[in-house]
This record gives structure tokens, C-alpha cells and sequence, in this order.
């Protein structure tokens, strides 16, 4: 196994870091890796925001309940970003353009180059011996979160990553059974016994571990979430308000 793979394999979420800042060096690496990332017509629609300010950090930290913000050795945050070739545009051609960049299918497309980006970032961190963690809690800070950053139109956040020195070492959890997420030539919908075994590994996981153990399983506590009503329209309506009215 060559070390990138090693790296990939060995992946756990760290939330407790110690209160070593990264270097110059490491977080240029880590912004280096993320955008060489791919991207559709190299268009690479995605920013990242490093967040220094003390005060922003506390506050992103507190609303976002997660407090290894302000205690990691640095934060960053991913955003779709559409705004830098709207900027670039023609004024002419702008109306035209923003038609098309408030589409499902270019918003799709910035989701998930800011998600590819997000992940070179990660496994950069990883490969240096850092700890990292991705906090998609962020959008609990919204709508105010968009303005502590100055966002303009067509740019939102999407996730956090918190980088540092670790200070612990989380069991990994168990990822679902191959059979369940990796078909040949078709979808698979019979899904429960591998679901079922997969039950079982996440309670025997959480039943076991080192510190926070509880009761639960994957699915359970899964479909308990989705099943009732999220505070989800608020979410809809602060990425029309951004531009992305996710037209066909």
C-alpha cells in the first residue's frame, strides 16, 4: 500500500487539538493541495477563507456549538464561489450570466468542486501529521455568518475545516459494508441485510469505545433525524437570497 492510500485508510475526525498554530508553510501546502483539485471547465468555483480574528472565531464557535473552532491551529472555510467569474464577465453579458449561475446544475457543480477542494485540503492536513475535522455546523451561524465574512452574491459557505496537533486519538469508526455502497453496471436495492450487519458493527462501536459511549446504531439514529421536521427552509432561502435561485 503506497502512502497516499495509508493516509486515505487512516482517517478519523479530531476535535481536540493542542494550542500549536500551523505554520506559514503547512497551511500554503494545505491550500496548495486544495486547489489542485479537479473542477468542470476548470472553472475551480470555490474560495477559502482562513479565519485568524480571535473574536470571529468565538463567535463562529459558539453558534456553530462546536468549540475546536477556536481551538484548533487553524480554521478554514470552503465556499461555493460564483461571484469571481460573474466579476469577471462582460457587464453586458451579466444578466445572462447570473441566469446561469443561479441554476441547480452550475450550483451542483460549485457544491461539489468546493467538496473536492474540501477534501484534497483534508487528506494534505492528514499527510502532514495534522488532525482535521470537517464542520459542516458552520450553516447554524447563517444567516449572520455571511456577513461576518462580507460575502458577496453567488458566494455561500458550505463547510469548516479545522486543522491542528492533535490531542487524541478517536477510534475509527466503521464505514458501511462495500456491498452496500458499490455497484457494477446497476443500482442494488436490497440493502437490508447489509444494513442490519452494519447496524450491528456501529452499536458494538459505540457501545465500546474509549469515552462517549451510548447506545445507538447507524440507521436508527439516521432515520430518527430525518424523520421529523428539520429547520431546513431557512437554508432554501438564504441561497436564493445569495443568487442561486436553482432553476432549471
Amino acid at each position: 500500500m503506497n502512502d497516499v492510500l495509508q493516509v486515505i485508510r487512516s482517517h478519523r475526525s479530531i476535535r481536540k487539538f493542542k494550542p500549536v498554530p500551523l505554520t506559514n508553510e503547512q497551511i500554503d501546502a494545505i491550500v496548495e493541495a486544495a486547489q489542485m483539485a479537479p473542477s468542470s471547465m476548470h472553472m475551480q468555483p470555490f474560495s477559502i477563507i482562513g479565519v485568524t480574528d480571535p473574536k470571529l472565531l468565538e463567535k463562529i464557535a459558539k453558534r456553530s456549538n462546536n468549540p475546536c473552532i477556536g481551538e484548533c491551529g487553524y480554521f478554514f472555510i470552503f465556499c461555493a464561489d460564483l461571484y469571481r467569474i460573474l466579476a469577471a464577465g462582460d457587464p453586458a453579458r451579466q444578466a445572462a450570466m447570473k441566469r446561469n449561475l443561479g441554476s441547480t446544475y452550475v450550483f451542483q457543480t460549485a457544491v461539489l468542486c468546493a467538496g473536492l477542494a474540501l477534501q484534497n485540503a483534508n487528506v494534505a492536513a492528514e499527510s502532514m501529521g495534522l488532525g482535521a475535522v470537517m464542520i459542516g455546523g458552520i450553516n447554524e451561524a447563517l444567516p449572520e455568518l455571511d456577513k461576518w465574512l462580507e460575502l458577496p452574491e453567488f458566494v455561500i459557505p458550505l463547510c469548516g475545516l479545522a486543522v491542528g496537533v492533535p490531542d487524541e486519538s478517536p477510534e475509527q469508526k466503521p464505514r458501511l459494508p462495500r456491498s452496500a455502497v458499490f455497484f457494477e453496471n446497476r443500482y442494488n436495492p436490497n440493502l437490508k441485510a447489509a444494513i442490519d450487519e452494519f447496524d450491528r458493527q456501529i452499536a458494538d462501536y459505540y457501545g465500546s469505545r474509549l469515552f462517549n459511549r451510548r447506545k445507538a446504531d447507524w440507521s436508527g439514529k439516521l432515520t430518527a433525524i430525518l424523520g421529523q421536521k428539520l429547520p431546513v427552509d431557512m437554508y432554501t432561502k438564504y441561497v436564493r437570497h445569495k443568487g442561486f435561485y436553482l432553476v432549471e
